[in-house]
């Protein structure tokens, strides 16, 4: 909602993050990479949710990289924020400790900063009221 040039260029670096890290995951989870599988697996979830989450994360990187669909931002933010803070709890949940969890954590933090900063033409207008 900021529109200085300092907080055009946080979003910029958030966003980067964002698309970056989670384009890279989404292509692993795709690849079946096997840390991967032994982590989900670790955690109680079946291997094939690696296939659902690399398809949704590869969508939501697109829809955060592209220009426009401002609509299919918000839901992309929503998603990848269910996923960050969705595994933060599932590694505190199964036990583990505090430091397997903190990086989906402060990559929601990441997420919520890109979010914050977002510049106006990156916002969905609210609707029209009567």
């Amino acid at each position: 909602m900021a529109s200085s040039k300092g907080a055009v260029i946080g979003y910029i670096i958030l966003t980067g993050l964002v698309v970056l890290s989670q384009g890279a995951s989404g292509v692993a989870d795709l690849a079946g990479v096997d840390a991967i599988k032994e982590g989900l697996t670790a955690l109680g979830y079946p291997a094939y949710l690696m296939t659902i989450l690399g398809v949704a994360k590869i969508a939501g990187v697109i829809v955060l990289a592209v220009p426009g669909v401002t609509r299919l931002k918000e839901w992309a933010y929503a998603g990848f924020a269910i996923d960050f803070l969705g595994a933060t709890a599932s590694h505190l949940l199964a036990g583990q400790a505090v430091g397997e969890a903190a990086p989906a954590f402060v990559f929601f933090l990441i997420l919520m900063g890109s979010y914050f900063l977002r510049p106006p033409s990156r916002i969905l207008a609210p609707p029209l009221s009567l």
